[in-house]
């Protein structure tokens, strides 16, 4: 799943993704070619009709696009572990978002038809599937609920708690940078900005090096509103 980290062996990547023996991991690897794309890259661009289904392998990858204003909507993060681009489909579909790398990627690419042959062959891969698919529409739903219901202030304190537990769930290093916080929590860079200052204020949070360090984070839970 997302969790899983790369030792440099791509089979064994595969075999903690899929939770399967090394001979499963094995088939699966003969059908990828690794590809390597360098941060800011795009990966895939909006209305491409993609052939491919990718597998993060190393790094990060946003999906995004542009509102009628021309400002910029992150859809979601991408992580290892995470597919995107065809995903069980039969036939090249367009790409709903510009996949853009946010630090140097590595991906496992098979061919479309060539993953749904796995996925329909091995039981571990269309499970995996199935539930990193869930996860990814659960938290684009919460967005898309965050977003009518909660004000700019809250959705910046609910990306901050969403970002530390990524980690141990206080500290996230290195610190945001505002205008990619305001493009998480489609917000402006100046609002984003009067929210940290009021919070590190309140010592609710502080700055700690590179770090940005939750020292109370009940309170900032209680703050999303």
């Amino acid at each position: 799943m997302a969790a899983a980290s790369y030792d440099g062996d791509i089979h064994r990547f595969l075999q903690k993704v899929f939770l399967c023996s090394p001979d499963v991991a094995a088939s699966i690897g003969k059908r990828a070619q690794e590809r390597r794309f360098p941060v800011r890259a795009v990966l895939l661009k909006q209305g491409d009709r993609a052939g491919a289904t990718f597998l993060l392998v190393t790094g990060r990858a946003h999906a995004r696009t542009y509102g009628f204003g021309g400002q910029m909507v992150l859809l979601r993060e991408l992580l290892p572990g995470d597919f995107f681009g065809a995903v069980a489909v039969t036939e090249p579909t367009p790409e709903e978002a510009e996949i853009v790398a946010v630090e140097d990627v590595r991906a496992a690419v098979f061919l479309a038809l060539d993953f749904l042959n796995l996925m329909e062959t091995y039981g571990c891969v269309g499970l995996v599937v199935s539930k990193v698919l869930l996860r990814q529409l659960r938290a684009a739903s919460a967005k898309m609920l965050e977003r009518s219901t909660l004000s700019a202030a809250g959705r910046v304190h609910a990306e901050l708690l969403r970002l530390a537990r990524l980690g141990d769930g206080r500290t996230l290093r290195p610190a945001p940078v505002l205008s990619a916080l305001a493009v998480r929590v489609q917000s402006t860079r100046e609002t984003v900005s009067r929210a940290i200052s009021a919070l590190e204020r309140r010592g609710i949070i502080r700055r700690d090096g590179d770090a940005l360090f939750i020292v109370a984070p009940q309170r900032l839970e209680e703050m999303i509103v």
